[in-house]
């Protein structure tokens, strides 16, 4: 049996791999070998694969049978190369070893510089280059990079030793430093690891090698790449590769230097030169703050006011060559690329490109103009911008200058950012807002009766809760930041205080919240207005001529639909009845209707409500302009509705006109164990039928009104919700039918209308096939199907999924992006089953997964008609519908 190949070469014009192989190769070692092929200056390396990574952890951290061989070929084949030696006294070879993951994790992993070196060495490479100081510095660096990642020997130890050694000295600078004085102060290196190993600092180099590939694969499950893999989305199962490579040194004198560049300005997005160097240092020196970098190019000098010249004055030869080598690796890759250089002694040496990470306001003008330039299409434009990043564009940002005091942070539920007076009662947000102020709704958490005050304030931030909860839908949908589940605040309503490690913030201090990372911080930050640029319009027209699905927004008010369709929405795909009924002037009329014993006791109040909702339905109908509304019959959850506290008991007794001891009573007898499983939704409507009966009217008589004030024949669809059964959905839509017949008679119009029903509970799906029979169109609530697919709280579910994220149980909280495996399976079976008892079933999605870029290349995969978003998240699921389209097509 052949071997397996577990080393890939590259360097002198020519690689064993090739861009494509980037999962084998990671992404550094993949972009090496294609820098390589296309005749760029690279100096010889070799890759060590990922599945070496995955042998590594699946054979208890021992090397797959071949390895070390394949190893000692590679490293000779770089030795011949470049006309040196690994470990040879008089002409020795150094090497860097690098990770390399598939995707990019900068920073996350570890990297060791100048390995080859120890007491001998390092004298044949200061013979070699003329230069001792050079020779040292690089042997000092290679300690101590060393001791830190592979060693377990802190980073301090060896800055304490070197800060001490230049106040004896009295020296400012590292390049003060002589070849002696490096001397001494690796002597003094050595003596710390000695003191701190109880061993001498390894000189064989093999030693060393082995030591640094051990150290890289290592650091693949290290905690702080644990973490960016979790925010990322980045499956362990990925592995890293690992990059032995040829140094080259930016630290041999005034002609060299080292530098990290983009190809395009990152976040501008501008076509420019834009990035850092510094003269005769190693790369670390520029990532690691030590030294302030210069400007490359003169412009950019200038224009940062800064005195030291910039790469462009001070070698040019070398930067002329590096902006040749821009332009071949953007027309190679037809992409903006991140890059870092070596200069030595005058000659460019390129030692990583990957695609840049640049700001949406970049990306969307980076695609745009890569298309004018003819470098890509309007097709590969489209799959350029994130979705996700569009939300930078669409609600207020820090100021990235700005000085911020961070007290806390959450989860970032809804972006934007937002500054504004503490506040912890909705009603009194909702006065200061007409006073002028602006506020922060603080709450342990919100309930629906908290909607005022959320939509008075400029943003929210609550202590519990998850990415779903109530705080979380409703501030999306509003467009306000949100900050939910910061655990760490303590809010002391009585005191109207909250507290964080020892810190208090009193109500009306001033705090600043970003919904973007889940920073709480104190006091006022600037913000940042959005702009929606021509680039963004743009690049949105050509999303929607390659999408096929549709997008609707979920929105009840007024100012969220105009918002949708300003955004681009094309329909409501879920107007969720009940966030109608909290306003004060219609919150009393509900409650007397819940409370009431009979169905005389509720029709009153039912009678006073049909006019108001008579009037929101036409509002909406009117806006849409005859696009699509799907309007959501009440399913709220009771409790929600009905008082708690002694103070809220005794107003709600005022307001009714219910002796307080009756309304008790009343409460005790609709309390439930279990509300979100308990008498809601569907089951709501049968047991009180003129809820929905009254509901209906308005809808029907509302679109009657709007197709007069428009012209438009409005064609409403009425969603019955939390359907268990076929006969629920029967018994409901019958009273339904008959309220269509007896509005038309009374109004002499005929009304076209479409009764369908939320697909929520995991029996609605296995049982679609029978209930398409009466429903005319299924949405998928996924919110609701994922917490009873689960069997897990939406809104307690922040308290321990963390640790299920964290421990790699799952690779994404189920109620962000939908769970493909048992949510995703029942929306397809749904689908499937729906299709075939009524052909032409309309099916859309509409829960919180609908703005979601990942659940929405789902419901592509599905074949679903729609998805229906918060209305900010509209041209994100444009965008990711346009991506999914097309990846489909691949």
């Amino acid at each position: 049996m052949a071997e397996n190949k577990w080393v890939y070469s590259f360097g002198d014009g020519k690689a064993e791999g090739t861009a494509e192989m980037k999962n084998l190769l990671g992404g550094k070692g993949a972009n090496l070998a294609e820098m390589s092929n296309i005749g760029l200056p690279v100096p010889p390396g070799f890759t060590i694969t990922t599945e070496v990574c995955t042998a590594f952890y699946e054979n208890d951290r021992q090397y797959p049978d071949g390895l070390t061989a394949q190893v000692e070929a590679a490293l000779d084949a770089i030795g011949k190369s470049v006309g040196m030696n690994f470990g040879e006294k008089e002409n020795p070879l150094l090497v860097s070893v690098r990770s390399g993951a598939r995707a990019s994790m900068p920073g996350m992993m570890d990297t060791v510089l100048n390995l080859g070196l120890n007491d001998e060495t390092v004298e044949g490479l200061a013979k070699r280059s003329g230069d001792e100081r050079f020779a040292y510095d690089s042997y000092r660096r290679f300690i101590q990079m060393y001791c830190d990642v592979v060693l377990g020997v802190e980073h301090y130890n060896f800055e304490e030793i070197l800060e001490y050694y230049k106040e004896e000295q009295e020296y400012d600078l590292d390049t003060e430093l002589t070849a002696d004085d490096w001397k001494d102060v690796i002597a003094r290196y050595k003596a710390r690891v000695d003191e701190e190993l109880g061993k001498p600092f390894p000189q064989d180099v093999t030693e060393q090698l082995w030591g640094a590939i051990d150290a890289v694969f290592g650091s693949w499950r290290n905690r702080r790449a644990d973490t960016y893999r979790r925010l990322h989305n980045i499956p362990e199962s990925w592995g890293t590769a690992v990059n032995v490579q040829a140094m080259v040194f930016g630290n041999m004198g005034d002609s060299s230097a080292t530098g990290v560049a983009f190809t395009r300005n990152p976040a501008t997005g501008e076509k420019a030169v834009y990035g850092e160097f510094l003269v005769n240092a190693q790369g670390e020196d520029v990532v690691a703050g030590i030294r302030t970098p210069q400007s490359l190019s003169k412009a950019a000098r200038i224009a940062g006011g800064d005195k030291k010249p910039s790469m462009e004055e001070e070698m040019p030869d070398a930067y002329a060559e590096l902006v040749d080598v821009f332009g071949k690796l953007e027309a190679h890759y037809r992409e903006m690329q991140d890059v870092e250089f070596t200069v030595q002694e005058g000659k460019l040496w390129m030692l990583q490109t990957r695609s840049g990470k640049r700001t949406a306001k970049a990306a969307l003008k980076i695609a745009v103009e890569m298309v004018g330039e003819g470098l890509i299409d309007e097709r590969m434009a489209i799959t350029r911008v994130e979705p996700g990043a569009l939300d930078q564009l669409l609600h207020p940002t820090l100021d990235p200058e700005a000085d911020r005091e961070i007290l806390t942070k959450g989860l970032p539920a809804s972006p934007g950012a937002a500054s504004g007076e503490v506040v912890f009662n909705s009603d009194e947000a909702a006065k200061l807002k007409q006073d002028g102020h602006d506020v922060i709704l603080v709450r342990v958490e919100t309930s629906p009766e908290d909607i005022n005050g959320m939509h008075s304030a400029v943003g929210i931030l609550t202590s519990r809760g998850g990415m779903t909860s109530h705080a979380a839908v409703v501030a999306r949908g509003m467009g306000r930041p949100c900050v939910s589940g910061a655990g760490a605040l303590r809010i002391d309503y009585q005191a109207e205080t909250l507290t964080v490690a020892g810190e208090t913030v009193k109500k009306g201090e001033i705090i600043t919240i970003d919904g973007g990372t889940g920073e709480v911080m104190k006091g006022r930050v600037p913000t940042l207005q959005p702009e929606l640029s021509g680039d963004f319009a743009t690049l949105m027209e050509w999303a929607d001529t390659h999408r096929r699905m549709k997008v609707r927004t979920n929105a009840e008010t007024p100012t969220d639909a105009k918002t949708a369709r300003k955004f681009g929405a094309e329909g409501i795909g879920l107007c969720r009845t009940e966030h109608m009924f909290f306003e004060a002037n219609r919150i009393t009329h509900v409650r007397q209707m819940i409370l009431a014993k009979d169905e005389a006791g509720r029709r009153e109040p039912l009678s006073k409500i049909l006019p108001v909702q008579r009037d929101d339905f036409r509002q909406l109908f009117e806006i849409m302009h005859g696009l699509p509304v799907t309007i959501r019959l009440l399913d709220p959850p009771l409790h929600e509705f009905l008082p708690k506290t002694d103070e809220e008991i005794a107003e709600v007794a005022e307001d009714t006109g219910m002796p307080a001891a009756d309304l008790r009573r009343r409460l005790m007898e609709l309390a439930e164990a279990n509300p979100m499983l308990g008498h809601r939704g569907c089951r709501l409507g049968i047991t009180f039928p003129e809820i929905y009966e009254m509901q209906a009217r308005a809808i029907f008589e509302g679109a009657l009104e709007a197709g007069k004030a428009t012209g438009e024949h409005v064609i409403p669809e009425i969603m019955v919700p939390l359907v268990a059964m076929k006969a629920e959905l029967d018994f409901l839509k019958a009273r339904i039918v008959a309220v269509a017949e007896e509005v038309s008679k009374e109004h002499g119009a005929e009304i076209e209308y479409h009764v369908g029903t939320m697909i929520e509970l995991p029996r609605a799906a296995l049982m679609a096939g029978e209930i398409a029979e009466t429903a005319e169109f299924f949405s998928f609530g996924t919110n609701d199907l994922t917490q009873t697919t689960f069997g897990i709280s939406r809104d307690d579910a922040a308290t321990f999924i963390n640790d299920y994220l964290q421990k790699n149980l799952i690779a994404q909280d189920p109620f962000v992006s939908l769970d493909r495996d048992g949510v995703g399976e029942l929306v397809k079976i749904a689908a499937e089953r729906g299709r075939a008892t009524r052909d032409g079933i309309k099916l859309g999605i509409c829960g919180e997964h609908g703005g979601d870029p990942s659940s929405i290349y789902f419901c592509e995969d599905v074949g679903l008609d729609y998805v229906s978003c918060s209305p900010y998240r509209v041209p994100i699921a444009r965008l990711a519908a346009a991506q999914a389209a097309l990846a489909k097509e691949t």
